[in-house]
């Protein structure tokens, strides 16, 4: 099933995290992003100007809000960076993949 099209369910604290192979299966749905130590996915979106970074975050923000699963921001001019990963559990899960998805929805930037 296509991720975006998921709804992000949350976990129990204690509940496991994607394996490997796990995350290998969803990467190809997730173009631009990184798995960073197999803890967190992060991606880095450059943008022409301020207003439209701000902009990116704002629809991401908004979404995060939708599912109930948020996200960490980095913004300045011409740039942002999302990080994703669950707190609970402290690394990835189902939900964290669900929530790239959406947010590669959303129009981007350059890379």
């Amino acid at each position: 099933m296509d991720l975006a099209t998921q709804t992000c369910i949350p976990c129990r604290e204690g509940a496991p995290t994607l394996t490997q192979a796990e995350l290998d299966a969803l990467l190809p749905q997730l173009p631009g992003w990184t798995v960073v130590e197999q803890h967190h996915l992060q991606r880095s979106l450059h943008f022409p100007d301020f207003q439209s970074a701000l902009d990116w975050v704002m629809a991401a923000g908004a979404i995060c809000e939708a599912q109930g699963h948020h996200a960490e921001f980095t913004l300045g001019w011409g740039h942002a960076e999302a990080v994703i990963y669950t707190h609970k559990v402290d690394g990835l899960t189902q939900a964290d993949a669900v929530l790239a998805a959406k947010f590669n929805t959303i129009g981007s930037g350059a890379g």
